[in-house]
C-alpha cells in the first residue's frame, strides 16, 4: 500500500482541523504547508512547538513541507536572501517533523532576458539545493511556476544532489499541457506526488472528475515503481495563488481522499 497523505490547509486552517481531516481517512501522515494562515517558516517557535506536538501525538508522518521558495508569490530579482532564511528556518523545523522533504518551485520571471532568467534561476537553486543538502534536506521542486514549471527537459537538469522533482497531476490542467505526457518524461525522477484534478479554466474538481487523466498518472507512476507518498490537494476550497482567503474544507477534502482511494483501488497496475 502506498502512503497517502494530504495538505492539511486544504481541509481547514487549524492544526486540529487539519489533523481531523487526515486521521478521519484513516490515513496515516500529513503534508505542512500553512497552521491559521501562517506559513510553516513564519510561525513563532511557541505555535510551531504545538503544530509539532499535535502531529507527532496523533502519530502521523509528515511527508513533506510546502516552502514559498521560488513559488507564484515571487519573482527572480526578488531578494534571494528571504528564502536563504525561510530555508534556514525549515531546516531546522523539518528534523524535528522528521520529515526531509521541502517543496520549491524555479521563480516566475520579472522581465529578464530568457538566458538571464536561466542563469539566475539555477544558480539560486543549486546554492539552495546544496545547504539542504548540508543539512539532510532534499528540495523537491514542483511542476507549477518558475523557469521550468512546465518543461519536463528544464526539470531534468535541476535535478541532482539535494534536488529532485515532485508530479502535482492536476497542474498541466492550469498551465495547458498534459501532465501523463510530462510525467512520462520524469517519472524516473518524481519522489513525491500531489493529486488534484480539474477541468480548463481551472475549475477544480474530485480526483477522476476532471480532465487531468489522474488515473493515468497513477497507473503510470505504479507501473514505473513509484514508492512515495501520494498527498492530496484537492483546491476545492482553499486556493492559495488566488489569495482569496476562502479556507480549507473538511468536507470536500474528504470527498476527494475517497474519490482517491477509488481511483487506486481501480488501478490496473496495482497500485
Amino acid at each position: 500500500m502506498r502512503t497517502l497523505a494530504g495538505i492539511g490547509d486544504e481541509a481547514g486552517p487549524s492544526a486540529a482541523e487539519q489533523i481531523a481531516a487526515v486521521t478521519g481517512l484513516g490515513w496515516t501522515a500529513i503534508e505542512l504547508r500553512t497552521v491559521d494562515g501562517t506559513a510553516l517558516a513564519d510561525l513563532d517557535d511557541a505555535a510551531f512547538d504545538a503544530v509539532a506536538a499535535a502531529v507527532a501525538g496523533h502519530g502521523l508522518d509528515v511527508v513533506c513541507v510546502d516552502s514559498r521558495i521560488g513559488d507564484w508569490s515571487s519573482e527572480i530579482t526578488d531578494d534571494f536572501s528571504r528564502d536563504l532564511d525561510e530555508l534556514r528556518v525549515l531546516a531546522r523545523r523539518c528534523a524535528l517533523l522528521g520529515t526531509r522533504y521541502v517543496r520549491v518551485m524555479s521563480y516566475p520571471n520579472a522581465g529578464l532576458p530568457p538566458a538571464e532568467w536561466e542563469r539566475r534561476v539555477r544558480r539560486r537553486l543549486r546554492e539552495l539545493a546544496d545547504r539542504a543538502g548540508q543539512a539532510d534536506l532534499v528540495l523537491l521542486h514542483e511542476n507549477c511556476a518558475g523557469w521550468a514549471g512546465a518543461d519536463a527537459e528544464r526539470m531534468l537538469t535541476l535535478v541532482g544532489d539535494g534536488l529532485g522533482l515532485l508530479f502535482d497531476t492536476g497542474n498541466g490542467v492550469a498551465y495547458g499541457y498534459s501532465g501523463v505526457d510530462l510525467l512520462a518524461e520524469i517519472v524516473a525522477h518524481v519522489r513525491h506526488v500531489h493529486v488534484k484534478d480539474g477541468v480548463p479554466g481551472p475549475v477544480w474538481t474530485l480526483p477522476g472528475d476532471g480532465a487531468a487523466d489522474v488515473a493515468g498518472a497513477l497507473a503510470l507512476l505504479a507501473a514505473h515503481g513509484y514508492t512515495g507518498a501520494l498527498s492530496l490537494e484537492p483546491h476545492l476550497s482553499l486556493r492559495p495563488h488566488e489569495r482569496d482567503g476562502v479556507p480549507g474544507d473538511a468536507s470536500g477534502f474528504h470527498a476527494a481522499g475517497i474519490a482517491l482511494e477509488a481511483l487506486l483501488a481501480a488501478c490496473p497496475a496495482g497500485a
